[in-house]
């Protein structure tokens, strides 16, 4: 995939340095329109549950190539993820959530606790109203899922990673009570926001 460049270019009664002559009025730069995206169609690259990334069916070892594809990835509308870049747009498969939350990070700051998250693409994010965590029910196992948005998409649906098992055990470890909506729930605070995650008699 191309890289955009911007291209300015040189009006009348520039010199040949990069300072325009004192004195003399120079022409606006000329501004480009904007050139949409090729549209590829779907590319054979597809985020395994377990967060791996295939290429026509095979692991992608390289963890830099992963960290430049991850940077790249939006969320359409109706929930499909694709790859944008300047120059040129294709659609990939992700069976769940394209990005896993592998590391829990707990500080205080002005005695109120905040929750940060390392990804498998060592993004770090800080759980907020922004950044909300939600728990899901594995429709196989019913067991819960966490999930935490880790970036707004293009449409309502952000792009998420998926809280590890172990990290979640870590999260239910610094579950408080609260009352939401006259039911009492376990949650975690982080930034000023409570997020449940499940109700005080479960388990």
């Amino acid at each position: 995939m191309a890289a955009d460049r911007r291209v300015v270019e040189r009006g009348e009664g520039e010199g040949d340095g990069d300072l325009p002559i004192p004195g003399l009025a120079l022409t606006p730069p000329v501004r480009r329109p904007r050139r949409e995206p090729i549209f590829c169609g779907d590319i054979a690259i597809r985020i395994a549950r377990d967060g791996t990334w295939h290429y026509q069916g095979s692991p992608i070892r390289r963890k830099e190539l992963v960290c430049l594809f991850a940077s790249v990835l939006t969320r359409e509308p109706d929930g499909s993820f694709w790859l944008v870049t300047p120059a040129e747009r294709g659609r990939i498969e992700v069976e769940d959530a394209p990005f896993l939350a592998v590391e829990l990070f707990v500080s205080h700051c002005r005695g109120r606790q905040v929750l940060s998250f390392r990804t498998n693409v060592d993004e770090v994010v800080e759980a907020c109203r922004e950044h909300p965590i939600r728990v899901a029910r594995d429709i196989v196992t019913c067991l819960p899922t966490p999930y935490l948005a880790v970036r707004p998409g293009r449409g309502s649906l952000p792009i998420e990673a998926r809280i590890e098992r172990s990290v979640y055990y870590e999260l239910v470890a610094l579950a408080v009570p609260e009352t939401v909506h006259g039911e009492t729930v376990l949650g975690v605070w982080s930034s000023d926001s409570f997020f449940p995650l499940g109700q005080a008699d479960e388990g």
